[in-house]
């Protein structure tokens, strides 16, 4: 039976876990494995906060993208009417 955890098979995971268990002892296991899910938890965590960071990063671009293009296209909407009465002038 294969699990799909890096490739190792049950065997392979129980020996880990017995050496974990033989070097540790059963007294530091549970300590081991909190500050492993904290670890876990923390990189979870400042991962999030990146993709929130990009994501925002990415929506200001687009904002002041927005704002220029909109601002031309007002400057070139004021300057047709100047242009306009110039014709009708001559």
């Amino acid at each position: 039976m294969k699990l799909l955890f890096f490739d190792f098979g049950a065997g392979e995971i129980m020996l880990v876990v017995l050496a974990v268990l033989l070097v540790f002892g059963p007294s530091k296991i549970p300590e081991i494995a909190r500050n492993i899910g904290k670890f876990i938890n923390e990189i979870k965590r400042a991962s999030e906060d990146i993709k929130t960071e990009i994501n925002r990063e990415g929506d200001r671009i687009d904002r002041e993208k927005r704002l220029k293009d909109y601002k031309a296209s007002l400057e070139k909407d004021i300057e047709k009417p100047v242009e306009e009465s110039t014709d009708l002038s001559q």
